[in-house]
């Protein structure tokens, strides 16, 4: 496979005709010939726990299929994005959808003026997926709301793919900066934008630290419970047989899975700014021109019109904007415009290169498909048959000319000041096949993917992400990086590890505070379960619960002030942050949480699993895990419940890992199951076994998934027609 030429995309995104531009926003495209046929080309197969298996003769029946299993088992979730990207949510939600539907327009304006630069098997893909879900609404009209058509085409799909301008936290930060009259260019790390505890985790093990003398892949991701993880299998003869998350939404938002010669797994990647705010001056002469180089440019004008209601009226919101051909104007004065470039903006290749990464067959033609570079971030890990394993960090970094800067607008007056390239792809920080046969991210920096390594903490661009290592991703070195040799199966009970990482740095200085005050009674009974307690949160530990409220008190979210004794530091990452900053506030505030544990709990010797739950359908049961921030590796977020226990509601969802032989072996979990529907079989039926820290085999090979069928059929056939 040819190795593609990185593209940076200078496009001016609003130079559309406005003819065009006010035909497209409001009304659709017009859909491809009818998808009453396409039934013909597909079959769907569902294994145990509903796990749908597609064999489709071509692309589009595939995309087809997997538009009607979306559909099938979410509902409204794919067609209600779909909807959104014509810009006509307002006209049900309100203004609240103002700024959303208009983000939407310019979004499909870009996927209109490139879908013809699409490979073919892309457009197919997502031509299938919109016939797909349009057979679906058609054949279950009451399942959905009036407003929801069945008209869909490609161009829909691919608008879900086109990449994003400046978010909304970037431009706030610029703002603030600006009003605050501290606009000046720094460079700064600045906070990342990725919640703590939204990511993943990954590991990839070489033939010397496996049992088998094969490569193994594990995948796992921290995001809600409501973000759709779908495990699918997808077979197109010569094609791809490809197994994996076809994330509901969409037919390509693949970040994780496998075909027989390799595999990847994504993992948030913290990254610095992909955005700069550049302030440009406008022409004294031309309000609607820039100046650069000292010749006066044309700002681009699109007009856009969106509805949206308010009561029982539809109010009509008509907006001239303005673009420069590097970006949108985010804010303007009456000297200086100021324009947002983003790397990635308009980026219209995403599922091309996901099927190219689909499709490959050695770690060469994957490291083509990722060097199209349409994906702007994540950090992917690797490994494969041949026996390689690699991580590499995937952000697009701008390739700067001037000092980076996270909040404030850089002030330019030639086009030379603004950059227009990204680091190259072999700046990019990528480590394969290590000493010690492992590679492993958690949401850190890539820096420390393997220690064994001599460690480079130098950057080669100072808008790069820096070094860090999270008490997650220090634990799981602590699991991996030794000369054990794993099997499959161990390296999933590892995965599922109860334990709490930062009790082990902070539990020793704990107890010696509480001694210290010489303790009686109730406190002196809570101090002793403390000490007994063995630092995990398996679901029938007692102390966890007291030592977790003790962590809350004394470490209120929110305070920046560093609760250790020691912070993190490069100079010894491994082994920080440990201990108290203050001991004696320590001892005091434990008081206080055996107290509040018993107000909260009805004990404070109460258990993990008994105020822990997982609660799915008519599942109700304890589980073990928690807060990626407390130094977990199965990472779980709660939300609490009417009777005050916490009900697991993100985190650790999918669990997936791979072994890498002649035929792929693999073992996998989607907690909340295959349906977001309650009244499907596949609601619920695997949350119990993901609390348990139990996994599911994958059925793979064509004979294994015929000896495992619960049912087939043809989506979309007329009933007498379907097997």
């Amino acid at each position: 496979m040819a190795t593609p030429s990185p593209v940076v995309n200078h496009r001016n995104f609003g130079h559309v005709l406005l003819a065009v531009a006010a035909f497209f926003c409001c009304g659709s495209v017009t859909a491809a010939p009818r998808e009453s046929e396409l039934w013909r080309e597909v079959e769907i197969l569902r294994t145990e726990h509903g796990v749908p298996h597609v064999r489709a003769e071509n692309v589009r029946a595939a995309g087809y299929a997997l538009g009607w299993l979306q559909c099938e088992d979410y509902g409204l979730v794919t067609p209600e994005r779909l909807w959104a990207t014509r810009g006509g949510t307002a006209s049900v939600k309100g203004r609240r959808a103002l700024e959303d539907d208009f983000d939407a327009l310019r979004r499909r304006a870009r996927a209109i003026e490139t879908y013809h630069l699409l490979e073919s098997l892309t457009r197919d893909l997502y031509d299938g997926f919109a016939r797909g879900v349009n057979r679906y609404v058609e054949l279950h009209r009451t399942e959905f709301p009036a407003h929801i058509p069945s008209d869909f085409s490609g161009y829909e799909v691919a608008t879900l793919t086109i990449g994003s301008g400046p978010t909304a936290a970037r431009i706030g930060r610029f703002l603030t900066a600006l009003k605050s009259g501290l606009n000046t260019p720094v460079a700064e790390p600045g906070e990342p934008d990725t919640p703590p505890e939204e990511g993943s985790n990954a590991w990839a093990f070489a033939p010397s630290r496996t049992t088998s003398g094969k490569t193994i892949l594990l995948r796992n991701p921290h995001l809600a419970w409501s973000a759709g993880y779908y495990e699918a299998h997808v077979v197109v003869p010569g094609v791809f047989d490809f197994y994996g998350d076809f994330r509901i939404g969409g037919p390509l938002g693949v970040v994780g899975g496998f075909n027989r010669h390799l595999g990847w797994s994504t993992t948030n990647s913290n990254t610095g700014d992909l955005t700069v705010v550049y302030a440009v001056p406008v022409d004294p002469k031309r309000a609607d021109h820039y100046l650069l180089d000292g010749i006066s440019l044309p700002l681009s004008h699109v007009t856009r019109t969106v509805n949206y209601r308010e009561g029982s009226q539809l109010v009509t919101e008509t907006r001239e904007i303005l673009e420069a051909p590097f970006g949108p104007i985010v804010h303007r004065t009456a000297d200086t415009f100021y324009i947002a470039r983003t790397a990635g903006d308009g980026e219209f290749r995403a599922g091309e290169q996901f099927l190219r990464m689909m499709r490959a067959a050695s770690q060469e033609e994957w490291l083509a498909a990722m060097r199209l570079r349409a994906r702007t971030s994540q950090n992917f890990t690797y490994a494969d048959r041949a026996g390689n394993i690699l991580i590499l960090s995937n952000a697009s970094y701008p390739l700067l000319p001037h000092a980076p800067t996270r909040a404030a607008a850089v002030p330019v007056t030639s086009l030379s000041e603004i950059w227009t390239q990204l680091i190259p792809f072999e700046d990019q920080f990528m480590m394969r096949n290590p000493r010690g046969g492992y590679v492993h991210n958690e949401n850190s920096s890539p820096h420390f993917a393997n220690v064994q390594e001599p460690l480079v903490l130098t950057n080669k661009h100072p808008n790069m992400e820096r070094p860090s290592l999270s008490l997650r991703s220090q634990l799981a070195l602590e699991l991996i990086d030794n000369d054990t040799k794993l099997s499959l199966e161990e390296v999933l009970r590892l995965k599922h590890s109860c334990r709490m990482l930062l009790a082990d740095r902070t539990k020793p200085d704990l107890l010696r505070a509480i001694e210290a005050t010489q303790p009686t009674g109730e406190v002196a009974a809570a101090l002793a379960l403390v000490r007994a307690w063995d630092n995990t949160t398996a679901p029938d530990r007692r102390g966890a619960v007291l030592f977790s409220v003790w962590w809350q008190l004394y470490a209120p979210a929110g305070d920046r002030t560093s609760p250790y004794a020691q912070p993190w530091s490069e100079t010894n990452p491994r082994h920080t942050p440990r201990g108290l900053a203050d001991p004696t506030r320590a001892a005091q505030v434990f008081v206080e949480a055996v107290a509040e544990t018993a107000r909260r709990h009805g004990r404070w010797d109460v258990a993990w699993g008994d105020v822990y739950r997982l609660r799915r359908g008519n599942v109700d049961v304890p589980i073990g895990g928690g807060s990626g921030l407390l130094g977990h590796f199965r990472v779980l977020t709660f939300a609490r419940e009417a009777d005050g226990r916490y009900a697991a509601n993100g985190g650790d969802g999918w669990v997936l890992a791979v072994e890498f032989g002649d035929e792929p072996r693999a073992y996998s979990v989607l907690a909340y199951g295959e349906s977001a529907k309650p009244e499907s079989p596949w609601h619920a039926d695997q949350a119990a076994m993901f609390a348990r820290g139990e996994v599911k085999p994958v059925r793979f090979s064509a004979a294994e998934v015929d000896r495992h069928v619960v049912t087939r059929f043809r989506p979309g056939a007329p009933a007498a027609s379907t097997p």
